[in-house]
């Protein structure tokens, strides 16, 4: 493993996806029951992506953390989708990870309410139960939740919002193998903002993969700006940022 500092931000490299997402697990896990020795309840955000996998799989495998005391909340969904739709983000967290683990609660987005109405419904619960964790990925173009860079605001009033995707954004959801074709991802979608994920005191990102070395090299090495709002995350007092060989691959080092 390598690890360095850019920044605030730490950043360990591993050989593969595999290696990287069991440390991340383990890290978050040992996060987890650190601060469940000082408080009643800890609070999580999750994001929602095949980049999570190894990550999700390893969490669920440790024993050790006392998962009837964890908050569960998740970052972004799409709008107007089915219920049953299996690229919904709720139901892909809830085949990974939160229908494995006996968390105290779990708080979806619905995508098929009033937009605005559940953007201030989710804002208002995560105001309630401030995050402690955030457990999260970056997209192919710099994106963190659904913040792409067109519609990104570092200093964002609100914690939730709707938001129209970019064309690179939708394009990913392709090249993960979650639609078959660009018109069939959604146009639009419930994302929390910059200040909502940043406002998490930990944050464990998780990023491998050789279709995300140019967004890795972006967030590192170029400024800290809206371009690439993963960028933000070197201003973050408590951040980690996993990769593997293939998504360092581009890294000036």
């Amino acid at each position: 493993m390598k690890e360095f500092n850019i920044d605030r931000l730490e950043v360990r490299i591993y050989d593969d996806r595999v290696n990287m997402g069991r440390e991340a697990a383990d890290l978050v896990c040992k996060k987890i029951t650190e601060l469940l020795a000082q408080k009643e309840f800890v609070n999580i955000i999750f994001a929602a992506a095949p980049s999570q996998n190894e990550f999700l799989g390893a969490l669920i495998k440790n024993p050790a953390v006392d998962w009837t005391r964890v908050n569960a909340f998740h970052m972004d969904e799409y709008i107007g989708l089915a219920e049953n739709a299996p690229q919904r983000f709720g139901l892909f967290l809830n085949d990974k990870l939160f229908g494995h683990l006996p968390f105290h609660t779990v708080s979806y987005i619905d995508g098929n309410a009033d937009p605005v109405t559940e953007c201030g419904r989710y804002a208002e619960l995560l105001s309630e139960f401030p995050p402690d964790i955030v457990c999260m990925g970056i997209g192919e173009n710099g994106h963190i939740a659904f913040n792409d860079p067109h519609v990104a605001d570092f200093n964002d009033p609100l914690l939730v919002k709707v938001i129209d995707l970019d064309l690179a954004c939708r394009q990913q959801q392709v090249n993960d193998g979650c639609f078959s074709n660009l018109n069939d991802v959604p146009k639009h979608a419930i994302t929390l903002t910059v200040p909502a994920l940043m406002s998490g005191k930990s944050v464990y990102c998780m990023v491998p993969g050789k279709n995300k070395a140019r967004a890795v090299h972006d967030t590192l090495q170029n400024a800290i700006d809206e371009r690439c709002p993963a960028s933000i995350l070197r201003n973050h007092p408590d951040a980690i940022l996993f990769l593997d060989e293939d998504s360092a691959g581009m890294l000036n080092l």
